[in-house]
C-alpha cells in the first residue's frame, strides 16, 4: 500500500464503516426511514464539533495577540508621561515598527501555517517541523535584515515624507534601539506557530501573562529609574520580546513539543529555502496590504483636520483591539486546516473552513452590537473633547458594521494561508483597497462625507475583500488541495514517506 494509500484510510471522511461485527442484513424500513435523519444529525454534530473546536484554539490565540499588543501600548504610556513629544515619538516609532517589521512576524510567518502544520500531520518523521521552525527563523531573519537596513537610515526617509524635524531624529533612534528587540518578537512568533501546528495554542497566553507586567515594570525601571528617558522603552520591550521568546522554547523543550525538533540541522533548514520565502513574501503582501490601508486613511484623516484626526485616532485604538479576534481565529483556522489537509481530510478541511467563516461572522455581528450599543460613550473613554466624542459617535455605525467584513477576511484569509494561496488574499486585497476602495474613500472624504467617507471607503473594501475570500475558499477543490499538500511535502523530503494514517489521525485529535 503507498503512502497516499495509507492516509486515504481516515474513518472521519468514509461514507461508512465496515468490519466483521458489522450486521450482514438490517430492517429495510428502519434504515430507509432513519438512516437520513442520522446522517443529518451527524452532519450537525461534526459542524459543531467543529466550531467548538475552533472556539477553543482561536481564545488563547485571541489573548495572546490582546497581550503582545499591550507591550508596546503600555510601553507608549509609560514614556507619555514624560511629555507630548516623548508620546508622539513613541506612538509614531511603533507604528512604523507595525507598517514594517511586524508585518514579517506576522504575515511572513503565515508559511509555517502552510507548511508546518500539513507537515505535523503527513510526515511521518515529526522532526521535519523543527527543520521548518529553524527554516522559518533564518529565512525571515533575512527579510528582517532588510527592515533593519531601513531602520538605520530612516531619520532622511522621516524627513522626506514631511515628518517634524523631532519626529525624525528621535523616532530613527528609537528604532535604531528596538532592532535587537524586533527579531525577538519575529522568533517568538515562529516558535508559537510550530507549537499551533502541533495543535498546541496556549503556551504564547502563558508565555505573555508573565512578560506583560514584567514589561509595564521594565520599562518603568529603564525610563525613569535608569534615567534612560526616551530611549529606555525600546530596550526594556525589546527584552520582553526576547524573554517571551525563551519562554516558549523551555515550554516546547520541558513541557509539550519537543517531539517535533530533532535538533539544530542547519544544512538541511537552507537546503530548500525558496517556497518558503515565497509564501512567507506573499502572507507579508497578504497582511501589510490591508495595514497600509490603514495608514493611509489615518495619513488622509490628519488632511481633513485636528478633529477628524484625533477621532480617527480613537476608532484606530479601539479597532487594534477588535482586530485580534478576528485575527486570532485566522490563525487558528490556518493550523487546523493545514492539519486537516495534510491528513488528507477534504471533506473536514471544507468544513473547518465554512464554519471559520460563520463564527467570524457571528463574532462580527455580536461587536457590531455592542458597539452601536455604546457609541455616544466609547469616544469618552480616549479623550475629553466634546466634538471629538460627537464625531466619534457618528461614525460608530461604519466601524461597527466593518466588524463583520473584517471578520470575515481574517477568518477566510486565514483559510487561504492554510492553503498556501497567500496570493489570493494579497491579490484580492490589492484590487479590493487600492484599486477602488481607497480612492473612492478618499474623494467622499474631501467632497462633503469628512470622516465618514473614509470609512465608508474601508467597509466596501472589506466587504468585497470577505465576500470575495469566501466564494474563493467554497469553490476551491478541496482534493487537489489535499494533493496540493502532498506535493508540498513532497518537495521538503523526497525521499522519505509521509506518515502514517492512524498516527496522523490520532494527533490531529489532540487539541491541547
Amino acid at each position: 500500500m503507498s503512502p497516499q494509500e495509507t492516509i486515504t484510510s481516515f474513518p472521519q471522511d468514509s461514507e461508512q464503516h465496515v468490519d466483521e461485527t458489522t450486521p450482514l442484513l438490517v430492517n429495510s424500513e428502519t434504515s430507509a426511514a432513519e438512516q437520513p435523519h442520522n446522517d443529518r444529525r451527524r452532519e450537525y454534530g461534526a459542524w459543531l464539533a467543529e466550531a467548538w473546536f475552533l472556539t477553543k484554539a482561536a481564545v488563547p490565540v485571541i489573548l495572546g495577540y490582546m497581550l503582545q499588543n499591550s507591550l508596546q501600548t503600555v510601553s507608549v504610556l509609560v514614556v507619555g508621561r514624560l511629555s507630548s513629544e516623548a508620546l508622539a515619538v513613541a506612538a509614531f516609532s511603533y507604528m512604523f515598527a507595525m507598517a514594517t517589521a511586524w508585518l514579517i512576524a506576522l504575515g511572513g510567518t503565515s508559511a509555517l501555517d502552510t507548511l508546518a502544520s500539513s507537515s505535523f500531520t503527513a510526515s511521518k518523521d515529526k522532526g521535519n517541523l523543527g527543520i521548518l521552525l529553524q527554516r522559518g527563523i533564518i529565512v525571515l531573519s533575512g527579510f528582517y535584515a532588510v527592515v533593519v537596513v531601513l531602520w538605520c537610515f530612516s531619520e532622511p526617509l522621516f524627513r522626506l515624507i514631511g515628518e517634524p524635524e523631532n519626529i525624525s531624529v528621535h523616532s530613527a533612534r528609537f528604532l535604531q534601539l528596538l532592532i535587537p528587540g524586533g527579531l525577538g518578537y519575529i522568533w517568538f512568533e515562529c516558535m508559537k506557530k510550530f507549537l499551533q501546528a502541533q495543535g498546541i495554542y496556549r503556551p504564547g497566553s502563558y508565555a505573555l501573562m508573565i512578560t506583560s507586567p514584567l514589561n509595564a515594570v521594565l520599562n518603568y525601571l529603564f525610563v525613569y529609574k535608569l534615567g534612560f528617558g526616551l530611549y529606555g522603552a525600546p530596550i526594556a520591550t525589546g527584552i520582553s520580546y526576547w524573554l517571551s521568546f525563551f519562554l516558549l522554547v523551555a515550554y516546547a523543550t520541558f513541557i509539550r513539543g519537543h517531539e517535533c525538533w530533532s535538533g539544530f540541522q542547519l544544512k538541511r533548514a537552507i537546503a530548500n529555502p525558496w517556497r518558503f520565502a515565497r509564501l512567507a513574501l506573499l502572507g507579508v503582501v497578504h497582511v501589510g496590504t490591508e495595514w497600509w490601508a490603514f495608514e493611509i486613511v489615518a495619513l488622509a484623516a490628519g488632511k481633513l483636520g485636528t478633529l477628524p484626526l484625533a477621532a480617527q485616532s480613537v476608532v484606530m485604538t479601539l479597532d487594534q483591539i477588535i482586530n485580534t479576534v478576528p485575527f486570532g481565529l485566522g490563525v487558528a483556522e490556518s493550523a487546523r486546516l493545514g492539519n486537516l489537509l495534510g491528513a488528507n481530510k477534504p471533506k473536514s478541511a471544507r468544513r473547518s473552513a465554512h464554519t471559520a467563516a460563520i463564527l467570524s461572522v457571528i463574532l462580527g455581528t455580536l461587536i457590531l452590537t455592542i458597539l452601536m450599543a455604546t457609541r455616544d460613550v466609547i469616544g469618552g473613554l480616549f479623550n475629553d473633547d466634546k466634538h471629538v466624542i460627537r464625531l466619534v459617535s457618528e461614525i460608530m455605525p461604519y466601524v461597527a458594521l466593518f466588524q463583520i467584513a473584517d471578520g470575515l477576511n481574517g477568518s477566510c484569509g486565514g483559510a487561504l494561508r492554510g492553503m498556501g494561496r497567500q496570493w489570493v488574499g494579497a491579490l484580492v486585497n490589492i484590487v479590493s483597497y487600492y484599486g477602488g476602495a481607497l480612492p473612492a474613500g478618499i474623494y467622499l472624504a474631501f467632497h462633503g462625507w469628512g470622516l465618514a467617507g473614509l470609512w465608508i471607503g474601508q467597509c466596501v473594501a472589506l466587504f468585497l475583500v470577505g465576500i470575495l475570500e469566501w466564494i474563493i475558499v467554497g469553490l476551491s477543490n478541496w482534493d487537489m488541495e489535499v494533493q496540493k499538500a502532498a506535493e508540498r511535502l513532497d518537495d521538503e523530503h523526497q525521499h522519505q514517506h509521509r506518515g502514517h494514517g492512524s498516527e496522523a489521525n490520532g494527533l490531529l485529535d489532540e487539541e491541547y
